[in-house]
């Protein structure tokens, strides 16, 4: 693990105050002018779903049926809420909500090395992966140059929430250690930007704690206020020390740290037992499913960034011939009809729903995203070729979906050539993509200062897709 992570668990651990068992449970077209440009709505907050493992691009939103039977494998496309956009068959509820999706068909996302960690660095930051992608593998976890997560920049640019981080992520931490994947931390932002990271679980998906967040046993909040005072008086006979900027930061994490402990809005924010029944029911009762509802009331408190990293099931691993999650190897059919799809379109067709009957849609961007496509021909060779029916890694090309936020819906950009290998009509880039959430949310300056205050750019080669808006 690099010292960059570490250093985050440190500051989040806050071991000086002794902390250590609180859990938060089920108990709470073309370019625009600049009239429309200034009459467009801010997003206030963003919900970014990154579907982990490579989403198979060509299953879902870009299928091919008049491609050759190698490649279009068995699913049939549906018409939509939104004319002229089609879906999966196994999406029919998502269908219905069409109408409020823009579908980037064209997004290259196409890496050094093809694989997990540099797809997740490439659609996370907008960055492409250096070389030490290549050289290291899957051992190139982050460091403090990386670019910084989109999240961490959108947080960086907003004012601090009053209780809540600007950042927040759940339901768990890409990849299992030692392969944390690069690119969902705040890199060369600082640590003080990192999200806030949130676990849930799949035996009690109404459950979220944060693990380096705990409160020990008889350690209530008011003895953590009386041990803050103290703390503090220790911390005036510092002040020399405390001027350094690396304590500084510490100090700055520490009392954001107690704040959150001692706040009842935390507790209440990610209890999505409070729900009705009936709207628990329609995300589903799957950890994917309540973290989609959490992500939705965390929107209501204000928090400008959540993402939610789907979580892999253990018990698909074999199946799919992988870590259980989008990275379907082997049985890629199987594994989307019966069990990846369902969880998708139930949980995010409720999302949707949910905010928009709210009144929540227009001042919240959805983005559903992932680290690739998978490849078009089908027949992955570590699963036995064709007659696996699995498809592999396909960085090339990938479907990126955008909602909410003055995005106008109910329309495809871009496309694919006839097999979905490539973008062949309106490229974008993930760049393109990140820029256009900055843009949504109202974020255009996008510079920032290293430890030494010289000025920098954070996403210099991009651009924003204003035919979205």
């Amino acid at each position: 693990m690099t010292r960059h992570f570490a250093t985050r668990r440190e500051f989040l651990q806050i071991s000086t105050v002794g902390l250590s068992g609180m859990a938060f449970a089920a108990g709470h077209g073309g370019p625009a002018g600049a009239s429309q440009a200034a009459a467009r709505p801010r997003a206030e907050s963003t919900i970014l779903l990154f579907l982990c493992g490579g989403a198979s691009h060509i299953d879902t939103w870009d299928l091919k049926p008049k491609a050759p039977a190698e490649y279009r494998g068995p699913f049939q496309p549906i018409q939509t809420s939104a004319p002229g956009v089609t879906f999966c068959e196994h999406l029919p509820l998502l269908a219905q909500q069409a109408q409020h999706l823009a579908v980037v068909n064209s997004v290259d996302g196409q890496v050094n090395t093809n694989d997990h960690h540099a797809g997740y660095y490439h659609n996370l930051t907008g960055h492409r992966p250096d070389q030490s992608f290549v050289t290291l593998g899957n051992n190139r976890t982050p460091v403090p140059s990386d670019w910084p997560f989109m999240g961490s920049v959108v947080g960086s640019k907003r004012s601090p929430h009053p209780v809540l981080p600007n950042a927040i992520t759940l339901p768990h931490q890409p990849s299992k250690a030692p392969y944390t994947r690069p690119g969902q931390f705040a890199g060369r932002l600082g640590v003080e930007h990192n999200p806030l990271y949130v676990q849930g679980s799949h035996s009690s998906p109404l459950e979220f704690t944060l693990p380096s967040l705990t409160l020990a046993g008889d350690v209530t909040p008011d003895r953590l206020a009386s041990r803050e005072l103290l703390l503090g008086v220790l911390d005036r006979t510092r002040r020399g020390f405390d001027n350094a900027p690396p304590v500084s930061r510490w100090s700055t994490q520490r009392e954001r740290a107690a704040g959150l402990l001692m706040a009842a809005s935390t507790t209440r924010a990610f209890d999505v037992s409070r729900e009705p029944l009936a709207l628990r029911e329609r995300y589903g009762a799957t950890v994917n499913g309540t973290s989609l509802l959490a992500a939705r009331r965390l929107v209501e408190e204000g928090v400008p960034f959540v993402t939610v990293f789907w979580y892999e099931d253990e018990n698909l691993r074999n199946k799919c011939k992988s870590a259980g999650g989008w990275d379907t190897h082997g049985n890629n059919f199987d594994c989307l009809k019966q069990n990846l799809l369902p969880e998708l379109d139930r949980g995010l067709s409720a999302l949707l729903g949910d905010l928009h009957d709210r009144g929540l849609l227009e001042q919240t961007l959805v983005m559903v995203t992932s680290e690739m496509g998978r490849k078009p021909r089908i027949g992955d060779p570590r699963s036995g070729g064709v007659s696996g029916q699995g498809r592999d890694h396909w960085t090339h090309c990938l479907t990126d979906l955008l909602a909410g936020g003055g995005i106008r819906g109910g329309r495809t950009y871009g496309a694919t050539d006839r097999l979905g290998g490539y973008p062949a009509d309106l490229p974008v880039t993930p760049a393109d993509i990140t820029r256009t959430v900055y843009h949504a949310m109202g974020i255009e300056d996008l510079t920032a200062q290293d430890k030494d205050g010289r000025v920098y750019n954070l996403l210099q080669e991009s651009e924003v897709i204003e035919a979205l808006f």
